[in-house]
């Protein structure tokens, strides 16, 4: 399926799954894995907010898949463990809207411009490697289950008081230009703590923001547009 196929697809399920979510359980923390999430994070606000319960600190489009990516990639190429190498990424959650930093990655790492590229296009396009690999039989199912597991042991850690919990999620936020962006959060006992933004960043990656900046945005607008003739 295209991501347009899966908009069409999902995001009736998730207005419908957040509406309830809304009516019944306004305080709990929201962790959307359903593609496109630089749509279905936008309708689910949305949503919060016609129900008149929406608090951006609860919200969270679920991006782990990219991060877990990224590490395995990097460790595979430098001959590391991925359970030890963090590389931050951000941005969204599709095609050239997923920005990984490798310039932050720990432990540092260095790459010629040549293999940075194709590192970074290999770590965007996972995703339809694995299609293409299942021969059209299927998508990430077992990688998806492990980042989304992450991503809740990670927040369900933080609500039990754990100090220093970070990871990257696909929230509403002012670093840039698009009103939704993923950057690496402090987590808490209510959601998001801090968001601790963007940081520095080499000319390549800051290129890429650049760029992914039109796709983001109309992602956004679509998914907002959609949960306002939600009935």
């Amino acid at each position: 399926m295209t991501r347009d196929d899966l908009f069409n697809t999902n995001a009736s399920i998730v207005a419908t799954l957040t509406t309830a979510c809304a009516k019944h359980c306004p305080e709990a923390m929201i962790c959307i894995i359903s593609n496109p999430v630089n749509s279905t994070i936008p309708i689910t606000s949305e949503v919060f907010k016609k129900h008149g319960v929406y608090n951006p600190n609860r919200i969270f489009g679920v991006t782990t898949l990219d991060i877990v990516r990224a590490n395995t990639f990097v460790a595979e190429l430098k001959g590391l463990d991925p359970a030890r190498v963090n590389v931050p990424v951000i941005g969204g959650h599709a095609g050239k809207t997923i920005i990984p930093l490798i310039s932050q990655c720990t432990p540092k790492v260095d790459f010629p411009q040549d293999q940075l590229e194709k590192l970074t296009g290999r770590i965007q396009e996972a995703g339809t490697e694995v299609v293409k690999a299942k021969a059209g039989a299927g998508s990430a199912t077992l990688s998806m289950a492990y980042a989304g597991a992450r991503f809740v042991f990670s927040l369900v850690d933080a609500m039990n008081g754990k100090e220093g919990v970070i990871e990257c999620a696909f929230v509403r936020s002012e670093e840039t230009e698009s009103p939704y962006f993923s950057t690496p959060l402090l987590l808490g006992k209510n959601g998001i703590e801090k968001n601790l933004g963007i940081g520095k960043i080499s000319p390549f990656e800051e290129k890429m923001v650049a760029e992914a900046m039109s796709e983001l945005k109309a992602s956004v607008k679509k998914g907002e547009e959609f949960a306002k003739n939600f009935k």
